[in-house]
């Protein structure tokens, strides 16, 4: 499988009342990382002739990030069946390796054209080495 990951530092502006990483974040990491994935394999034509939408979202919180917390976020494709794509995100601390947040996101595959489902093409399958 493909993964793609990126590390950085929690900032203030991601905490909430209780000095932790908002949950909202979270989600905005798990979104933001997996577009920035998508962005970086795939072609002008596919980016400009396929859009992803968010099916679902299942999340699971492990630990709270804190402020000065090094964040690593890796996100690969479990799988692909007809137009929905199974994507998996981990949010580790950097630091001791324990896992924050795991997302478990299906994306939903549309022409860009028509916004109607797509099944996912063979060729998205091997730019991103899916089994489905």
């Amino acid at each position: 499988m493909q993964t793609y990951s990126e590390v950085f530092d929690v900032a203030d502006d991601d905490l909430d009342e209780l000095n932790h990483v908002n949950n909202i974040r979270y989600v905005e990491w798990i979104q933001e990382i997996s577009k920035k994935h998508w962005n970086k394999v795939a072609t002008e034509e596919m980016r400009n002739t396929m859009v992803w939408v968010v099916r679902n979202h299942h999340i699971s919180y492990h630990k709270s990030a804190l402020l000065g917390n090094t964040i690593q976020i890796c996100t690969y494709i479990e799988s692909n069946k007809g137009p929905i794509s199974t994507r998996i995100v981990e949010i580790k601390n950097r630091d001791n390796g324990e896992l924050l947040v795991k997302g478990v996101t299906e994306w939903c595959l549309l022409d860009a054209k028509t916004f109607r489902p797509k099944r996912v093409p063979e060729e998205i399958n091997t730019l991103f080495q899916v089994k489905h």
